[in-house]
């Protein structure tokens, strides 16, 4: 996979505002950008799960309406208290929280899913999401033919969810960043999963392998349902088992006035915090304030 130099991604993810640049600025919103309640994924703080209550609670007492979970049956250890779906469903209202959407792993879809569907119904959840078609498919590195042959096991496991009056989507991790025959699976997977039946979950983070969010919903109007919000310092040369430094939403490079105002143009209905307790705690904080 080719590299691109930090100056030439920053002028990149620059690029897109001059489309957006015209787009008047909203009044204040009540929830989040784009007047949607702020979210939060479960798995960086997976290991608080254990006393859900006092977790739902801890979010809850920071601004997050909206939590992002995974599925106990996929990923079971630290999301084992997620097993009972209506108990799930009573602990998240009585602290004025829902969950709508939710992860799942690629080996309970292919062997569990209807399991899988009835449990999300009972949680409330719509929208089903897998991390990455990676599992079965040449990992990070796949052929042209294991990207062909994941995105048609996909689009059949949606087609089911759909029945189910479920939305499948998909999120971005080493095999979607990576590159085939000279082309970003990314891109393909566009080409090759049916519109109607899976949405895409842009990961902010993959910036640092040349992924602006705001081209891709510009790009791809209305393929997208979703994000996973991270913040990177990509001027910084301190790295984190070789990666780039995750910093709060506000404290990187990523502009989050034009990410937001792409993202209405890519259909992106909820948006969920993937950070660590304490930057979680500052991007939510950050979130309440902004105006798009």
């Amino acid at each position: 996979m080719s590299h691109i130099s930090r100056r030439e991604l920053l002028s990149k993810a620059a690029a897109a505002s001059v489309v957006l640049a015209a787009a008047p600025a909203a009044a204040f919103a009540p929830n989040g950008p784009l007047g949607l309640p702020i979210g939060s994924q479960t798995w960086p703080t997976r290991s608080m799960l254990k006393d859900f209550p006092a977790y739902v609670k801890m979010m809850a007492d920071i601004g997050v309406t909206r939590l992002e979970l995974c599925s106990p049956i996929g990923y079971g250890g630290e999301f084992a208290s997620l097993s009972n779906p209506s108990e799930v469903r009573k602990i998240l209202a009585d602290h004025g929280m829902k969950s709508e959407s939710c992860h799942f792993s690629m080996d309970e879809l292919r062997h569990s899913q209807d399991k899988s569907i009835a449990w999300a119904h009972e949680v409330g959840i719509k929208q089903m999401i897998t991390a990455t078609l990676s599992d079965g498919n040449g990992g990070d590195k796949p052929t042209l033919d294991q990207v062909k042959h994941a995105a048609d096991e996909y689009n059949k496991i949606a087609a089911i969810a759909a029945k189910a009056g479920m939305q499948q989507g998909l999120h971005n991790e080493g095999f979607e960043v990576s590159v085939v025959e000279g082309k970003k699976t990314y891109d393909l997977l566009f080409e090759l999963l049916d519109p109607k039946l899976v949405k895409f979950q842009f990961q902010m983070s993959t910036i640092t392998d040349g992924f602006v969010a705001a081209d891709y919903f510009l790009k791809y109007p209305g393929r997208f349902f979703s994000m996973h919000l991270q913040d990177i310092d990509l001027n910084s040369t301190e790295r984190v088992n070789g990666e780039h430094r995750q910093v709060a939403l506000g404290k990187g490079s990523i502009d989050w006035v034009k990410t937001f105002k792409a993202a209405k143009v890519g259909g992106v209905k909820n948006y969920f915090v993937e950070q660590s307790w304490p930057l979680t705690k500052a991007s939510v904080a950050f979130l309440q304030t902004l105006r798009i």
